[in-house]
């Protein structure tokens, strides 16, 4: 039986000490900050990142380089193996596209999966890869399941500001002017491949409210029958605010507790620097489910 080796980048929350334990290989995801390169769980900490980004330094993301990702595979592949790798969502990200064309070169040890996800979606599908090698699982039957479930998914984040999503060019300086005029925090959403506005609201306590209706909302419509399986689970994520993100795990655990919250986590900070700081999210997430 082939040995499956798993990849995937920091996008997915995964840290280099937690892939370790894992044995599995994360890729961390390049920052330009004022100009310098920087390396996410490497040489630059969630809370270095955060005091850049409340100073104003010019912060961009950029693809890890060709390098970096044909390294890490030629490395692996001096085993007897093939690789499972897991980018970020290619809807997000060229990072997964440029990843595909690589692996063109590689005869079929490489399979780079684009099941459409981010953050702790993404987390839990390298988790559900896994397990699915734990079985015993060729690469082709984990890459078709991780496909065939790519958007049993949701996410919904509310930020603090709009300040970022402007610097960032997603958002025209009268937009962002006018929210912060009327006080406007956006709750947005992530289906699939796309980052979307869901609700605008006036609170943070409207906004948890905003996102804890549309979980409960889709696990009663379109994820009712993988809840009703068992094979739903929810997480929290945040952007440099630990005790908020703990206030509203709980309070999702109250509104849902029928079904498990299995993380309350940093978001990657590849999402945070277009966010900004004290931002929150929360997902709902199908999960293999094994006997």
């Amino acid at each position: 039986m082939t040995k499956i080796k798993i990849v995937t980048d920091s996008n997915s929350g995964i840290t280099q000490s937690e892939a370790k334990k894992l044995g599995i290989f994360v890729i961390p995801m390049p920052f330009l900050i004022d100009g310098e390169e920087y390396f996410e769980d490497i040489n630059l900490t969630q809370e270095q990142f955060y005091e850049h980004l409340r100073g104003d330094a010019v912060v961009s993301t950029s693809q890890p380089s060709v390098a970096s990702v044909t390294d890490l595979w030629n490395e692996l592949l001096q085993e007897d193996c093939e690789i499972i790798h897991i980018p970020m969502s290619s809807g997000l990200s060229e990072t997964c596209h440029t990843a595909q064309n690589l692996a063109k070169e590689y005869g079929g040890k490489v399979h780079v999966v684009d099941n459409q996800r981010i953050s702790v979606t993404q987390k839990q599908s390298v988790f559900d890869a896994m397990k699915l090698a734990a079985l015993g699982k060729s690469a082709d039957e984990i890459v078709q399941y991780l496909l065939a479930t790519k958007l049993d998914s949701s996410i919904y984040i509310a930020l603090d500001t709009l300040k970022y999503l402007k610097k960032g060019g997603r958002l025209t300086p009268a937009a962002a002017l006018v929210g912060s005029i009327l006080r406007i925090k956006p709750v947005l959403q992530i289906q699939g491949d796309k980052l979307d506005a869901f609700r605008k609201v006036h609170s943070l306590k409207q906004a948890k409210q905003e996102m804890i209706a549309a979980i409960q909302h889709d696990l009663s419509a379109r994820f009712a029958q993988f809840r009703k399986d068992g094979e739903m689970s929810l997480s929290v994520a945040y952007t440099d605010n630990r005790t908020e993100a703990d206030i509203f795990r709980k309070e999702l655990e109250e509104a849902l507790p029928d079904v498990p919250v299995l993380y309350a986590d940093p978001l990657s900070l590849s999402v945070s620097c277009h966010i900004g700081p004290g931002a929150l999210a929360c997902t709902a997430t199908r999960v293999l489910k094994t006997v």
